[in-house]
């Protein structure tokens, strides 16, 4: 397991990633009685395959998550590449469009908002964010000659951390080797820091982390339950009526592609289906009369 995360680390893989694929190399060896991944093979990724299809009914994606952790443990640790699998059992790819919110729909949940969390909103509503994205936002990422976002909330109890000793940030990859003093830096601390101080277990400094995710969440959860919708409304619900709305507006789907960043507009696409209203979007004729 060490060598897997040191090779999910070289090569930049997200810590949630790294999480996830270390946690489906673990579920192999077990399904497996514990049997060492090099003693195994394609017949036995298969059987894995085929178990969570079948008897844990997980989904699509799902399934290819556990695969691509598997094909990437083969591949750049055990040394080999993995042939054929065989008749795997698929699990099914439902055909299920995103929850989207109206304009009023979004009025109403930002209205049950309110300080930070409202911002935050916004920002994944407006911009199309997806939530650790606009989390992770730092002072830097923020281009103050295209438009204004005022935070000197956050500067002022940076300064507070600075005069304490503290006001230190995580820095992506091998940064904080590289640059020492970067991480202390205005340009480098979250836009969206978390109340309380911690402390890095390696060098004992303190500092303060992002805002965690599952407070946001609630927030928007508590909020869409103010504002009375039935939806499942989640952060992600906002990225999703972003790209939405603007296809409404008439922008072309190659910009909404762009903004989403999604690598395929087949990715955009689906918004496409969001729209398609089918009989409840044709005006009768006597309407017109």
């Amino acid at each position: 397991m060490d060598q897997l995360r040191e090779a999910l680390r070289s090569r930049h893989y997200s810590p949630r990633t790294e999480q996830a694929y270390c946690m489906w190399v673990k579920r192999f060896i077990l399904f497996h009685d514990v049997r060492h991944p090099a003693e195994m093979g394609e017949r036995e990724i298969n059987a894995f395959l085929t178990h969570l299809a079948v008897k844990e009914k997980v989904s699509a994606s799902t399934q290819n998550q556990a695969l691509a952790a598997l094909l990437f443990l083969y591949r750049n640790v055990i040394g080999r590449e993995v042939g054929e699998l065989g008749e795997v059992v698929r699990a099914r790819r439902r055909r299920r469009l995103p929850v989207v919110m109206s304009r009023k729909e979004v009025k109403a949940v930002l209205a049950n908002l309110t300080g930070d969390k409202w911002l935050m909103a916004s920002l994944m509503y407006g911009a199309g964010l997806r939530l650790m994205e606009c989390l992770r936002l730092r002072v830097q990422d923020l281009d103050f000659a295209r438009s204004e976002i005022v935070v000197r909330k956050v500067r002022a109890v940076h300064r507070q951390d600075l005069a304490d000793g503290w006001g230190r940030v995580p820095l992506p990859g091998a940064l904080g080797r590289k640059y020492p003093n970067a991480s202390s830096d205005w340009r480098w601390q979250w836009v969206f820091p978390q109340a309380g101080r911690w402390i890095n277990p390696a060098t004992k400094q303190q500092g303060r982390h992002h805002v965690d995710p599952s407070l946001v969440q609630r927030a928007v959860r508590e909020a869409v339950a103010r504002a009375g919708l039935a939806k499942r409304v989640t952060c992600h619900t906002f990225r999703h009526s972003f790209a939405t709305h603007l296809l409404q507006a008439g922008y072309d789907i190659r910009t909404v592609q762009e903004l989403l960043g999604h690598s395929d507009v087949k990715t955009t696409m689906v918004y496409i289906h969001v729209l398609n209203r089918g009989p409840a979007a044709v005006h009768s004729p006597i309407d017109r009369l």
